[in-house]
């Protein structure tokens, strides 16, 4: 029996510029995750990350390839369905400012999904709910849980965003860049919430330039390179003992690597 959350076969990603010049931004890339399985995708800026996953949702259409959502082709479904789809995928976006709508409460701003998809629960058990994504996230207290995005700083706005996407228990969590903008001891508090999530079934894809956070929370890394794929394997082989001449850069471009990474 297939148990994939999500398969991409030859995925092709190309933009073509305002002077006619055509950029492919990702370039034959497979994957596929089960349940609760934990992929980085890192790189440097400019390498496809984004441009995948955003592709892995059906935000940008791919050029070539497929992508498979709980087994179904997302080129294959309508607008209904790829609605109902999406419903049981988190996607948070890198840029925490443009993601939550500026003029609710970042309680609010947590509940909405419950409310948009139309839950048949309670607006008590979704504010409860709401809260305690917020609470395991570190924010706590009604003058935090009432203040207005706007008035919120990134990190902040970071961890309303992965709140509000865990809020409606999605089957799968894809996250470009979820702890840039935050601090050590905010840092280790996200990645906690995400593992949690991931060993209860969880499917997760981190884009990240972060090798720390790829070795500390993922099984799995994808290195990309200008759209394309350099190495995949097993966190722990990818980082002590790389194939590619990408990947050792990368790795040398962080001090005393070794003895911060598992």
């Amino acid at each position: 029996m297939d148990n994939k959350i999500i398969e991409a076969v030859e995925l092709t990603v190309s933009f073509r510029s305002k002077k006619g010049s055509v950029h492919k931004a990702v370039s034959d890339i497979s994957l596929s995750l089960a349940p609760g399985e934990r992929l980085a995708v890192v790189g440097g800026s400019g390498s496809g990350k984004t441009t995948l996953l955003r592709a892995l949702v059906g935000l940008v259409k791919p050029e070539k390839g497929r992508v498979a959502l709980f087994g179904k082709d997302l080129s294959l479904l309508g607008a209904d369905e790829l609605a109902k789809a999406r419903q049981k995928c988190g996607y948070v976006q890198q840029d925490p400012y443009g993601a939550i709508p500026p003029g609710l409460s970042a309680l609010d701003a947590v509940c909405e999904p419950a409310v948009i998809a139309g839950l048949d629960i309670s607006k008590e058990k979704i504010r409860q709910r709401a809260e305690a994504l917020l609470a395991e996230l570190g924010l706590r207290g009604e003058r935090i849980l009432r203040s207005r995005a706007v008035s919120l700083s990134g990190g902040q706005r970071q961890r309303v965003q992965i709140a509000r996407a865990l809020m409606l228990s999605p089957k799968i969590l894809l996250c470009d860049e979820p702890t840039s903008m935050q601090d050590a001891s905010t840092r280790g508090e996200v990645v906690e919430v995400l593992e949690k999530y991931a060993a209860s079934g969880t499917a997760m894809i981190f884009v990240t330039h972060d090798l720390l956070l790829a070795g500390n929370a993922a099984e799995r890394i994808m290195v990309m390179k200008e759209g394309s794929l350099c190495e995949e394997g097993p966190s722990e082989k990818v980082l002590n003992a790389p194939d590619d001449p990408y990947t050792v850069k990368l790795i040398n471009s962080i001090p005393s690597f070794d003895k911060l990474v598992k």
